[in-house]
């Protein structure tokens, strides 16, 4: 079962937990009142996400969660304190890999749903580790219930994407690779706010800078999972461009790994050939003449080139669709 652990010395900040609580049945909640109370526990339960005060007598929120980490790698870290000091949530990130950082006091709503995107992520890299195909896609339609304007977009990514791959005579032990990644691309998104992924209109810098971290994020799980480097680069780098001016390294030209490269096209035509929250869908011709401007700066002009008669198929399968065939 979905197990919190939540560290905290004060008896009040337990028994405020407690009641935020109390109508959830699918999550078990655990409290330690010190440190050490919480490594005990750790040792003999399976947690998904311990939350630790950061003051506390004894032994501080940094370096229980830094010897949390040695017991219970997987658990997601989350560190509370009311004093909301910017060197107290770098040590936490670089001392303890912290997922994130809350100020006392919280607001209810925030907190939980902090706690529940944690959840998810201890739930995607205990699914991710066991290296079942089968769980890939189904954890990929999980994430886009967060944005219901992508449902589907991951399987359609991974078909457009294993088409391109075999078009450019990749081997078969690559485009699975390449279908992996295409499924798990936006995995990243469980740590984006759906208030920001679902927002009718753009966005400002503060929310594209949330968005545009998904792909670290994302690959940082698929790391934790021990996935391979193929499936871990087209998370990361699926959003570079090949003439530099992509996110979230600014790689360019071929130092952009061919798996990201082939994704970045699919990517692209499916979102632009799809409904979003902000607009319908475009019509083909202009789906390709974007993609066309775009060719010398955004893609690979080789694959892009390789890409045309598959865009083609999908129009094609598109029509068929609509007309009911």
């Amino acid at each position: 079962m979905k197990t919190v652990l939540f560290v905290d010395d004060e008896k009040s900040i337990q028994n405020a937990i407690e009641r935020m609580y109390l109508e959830r049945d699918d999550v078990r909640c655990l409290f330690a009142s010190s440190g050490q109370e919480g490594l005990e526990i750790l040792a003999q339960e399976e947690v998904w996400v311990v939350v630790s005060d950061f003051l506390m007598p004894g032994m501080r929120g940094i370096e229980f969660l830094s010897k949390a980490r040695g017991i219970r790698p997987d658990t997601v870290r989350i560190m509370m304190t009311a004093y909301a000091d910017i060197s107290i949530a770098i040590d936490a990130i670089n001392k303890s890999e912290a997922y994130r950082f809350v100020t006392k006091p919280w607001v209810n709503q925030e907190l939980l749903t902090t706690i529940d995107e944690a959840l998810m992520r201890y739930q995607l890299i205990q699914a991710l580790g066991k290296n079942d195909e089968s769980l890939y896609l189904s954890l990929a339609q999980t994430v886009e219930l967060k944005d219901p304007y992508t449902k589907g977009h991951c399987d359609r990514v991974a078909q457009y994407s294993v088409s391109l791959a075999r078009a450019a005579s990749l081997d078969e032990h690559a485009i699975n690779e390449i279908k992996h990644g295409s499924w798990l691309h936006d995995c990243g998104k469980i740590g984006v706010p759906e208030a920001v992924l679902n927002f009718p209109g753009r966005l400002s810098e503060e929310d594209q800078e949330i968005v545009r971290q998904h792909p670290r994020w994302g690959a940082d799980v698929a790391r934790q999972a021990r996935m391979s480097d193929a499936v871990v680069n087209v998370i990361l780098s699926h959003h570079e461009q090949f003439c530099g001016g992509g996110y979230p390294a600014g790689l360019t030209g071929e130092k952009i790994p061919i798996e990201a490269r082939i994704v970045a096209i699919a990517d692209v035509f499916d979102a632009l050939y799809s409904d979003r929250p902000y607009r319908k869908a475009f019509e083909f011709e202009r789906v390709m003449g974007i993609m066309q401007e775009m060719a010398e700066t955004h893609f690979d002009p080789r694959l892009m080139e390789l890409f045309g008669p598959i865009s083609e198929e999908a129009r094609l399968k598109k029509s068929m669709e609509d007309s009911g065939n």
